[in-house]
């Protein structure tokens, strides 16, 4: 019978987002209302990147470290490859829809790798997790810097074309308070802390969303304020999903030339894939909040929660894919490991390795045969059958 193809769900969290984006086009805080809601998002952006530190587990970074190739090729994809074709995106759809939203093209490509879905892929796929904790890890330890050093080199430096919003004194300000001296104190306190940290993760999960939903809600208010649906229709929506399949249709592609050519095993050639071609949602929005304009964040961001479904979407099917193909060798493998499973079969494997079975000995070596194909399959978990 043919496999049934299974499609990937939506993200819960997705339908989450989308309803703050609804609530705020129906409902926009304003004045006071909208100052306590950006009041609850920096500190709701403080505490994430307080536990970000805090998370990050020196033991996981150190058990795949010696992967320094991988985790290098890692790296190139995200903020070499990806800023690349963020450069050629906003320029390819600049003249087509809001410059605003071109520029949220070029942000999102300047952003980390996940970090739980990359992880999590990999451990689907069979691959590599110590290294995939190890490269997710680094590549959003590097952003908290790297990130907003490119967005004022690409986007407030000129390149953005629309411009950033904010003067760089004022960008460097929030950064440093809102990201990296939370990150920083976070980590410095793990021996403390950790433990409990590491023992309450799903305790701690709704933080990460409920921030970056306080944020959507707050940015998307001041957004709606501003006018941005009569700045941003379906048209512009399309030119935007276009734009973020072909920006990772690209890195997937070269991805998969890039592990051949490097002679990656496939345990770390699905590591290279998933935290390769993944931009961090949990960490674009808090930062576009602290780069950005107030009345720019909401549709800085539209880009990203478009490219965040679509990398879900496609990596699921791709996860599942290297699961099938893995099982597929796995099974291989096994029946290669099994003794002949007829006389047949043993004359020709005796035949290869040049030993002859005289006439007589036949059934009983057949018998013998039987009784180990019995036992290796039991060993294998497939049963005394």
């Amino acid at each position: 019978m043919a496999a049934r193809i299974k499609l990937p769900t939506v993200d819960p969290f997705l339908m989450w987002l989308v309803s703050c984006v609804v609530a705020a086009s129906v409902l926009p805080a304003r004045g006071a209302v909208l100052t306590g809601f950006d009041w609850a998002a920096n500190a709701a952006i403080v505490l994430l990147f307080f536990l970000h530190g805090a998370k990050l587990s020196r033991e996981a970074v150190l058990a795949g470290i010696g992967h320094w190739r991988l985790h290098l090729m890692t790296l190139a994809f995200t903020y070499v490859l990806f800023p690349v074709l963020g450069l050629v995106a906003q320029a390819a759809t600049g003249q087509v829809i809001d410059p605003t939203l071109a520029m949220g093209l070029l942000f999102l490509a300047l952003l980390p790798s996940t970090v739980q879905s990359s992880i999590a892929m990999t451990a689907m796929a069979g691959g590599n997790v110590a290294a995939a904790v190890c490269s997710a890890s680094l590549s959003n330890l590097i952003g908290v810097v790297l990130t907003p050093l490119l967005v004022t080199v690409f986007i407030h430096g000129g390149g953005g074309g629309a411009g950033g919003g904010m003067d760089g004194l004022a960008s460097a300000e929030k950064i440093a308070t809102q990201l990296l001296l939370p990150f920083v104190v976070g980590h410095l306190l793990r021996p403390v802390i950790g433990k409990w940290v590491d023992s309450h993760k799903k305790l701690l999960q709704p933080v990460d969303r409920s921030s970056v939903l306080l944020v959507v809600y707050s940015a998307f208010s001041a957004a709606v304020v501003n006018g941005v649906w009569q700045r941003v229709g379906p048209f512009d929506l399309a030119v935007l999903l276009a734009a973020s399949g072909a920006m990772l249709a690209v890195v997937i592609a070269i991805n998969g030339v890039a592990a051949r050519a490097a002679g990656l095993a496939r345990e770390d050639a699905i590591v290279l894939l998933f935290c390769g071609s993944k931009k961090s949602l949990v960490s674009g929005v808090p930062m576009a909040g602290a780069l950005f304009a107030p009345a720019q964040v909401g549709i800085v961001i539209l880009p990203l929660m478009i490219f965040h479904q679509l990398q879900l979407f496609v990596c699921a099917w791709l996860a599942g894919r290297w699961r099938r193909e893995g099982e597929a060798l796995a099974a291989a493998a096994a029946a290669a490991t099994l003794p002949p499973q007829d006389e047949a079969a043993m004359l020709a494997r005796a035949s290869e390795i040049g030993l002859p079975v005289p006439e007589e000995c036949r059934p009983g070596v057949s018998s013998n045969l039987a009784l180990l194909t019995q036992h290796a399959r039991i060993a294998l978990g497939e049963g005394g059958a």
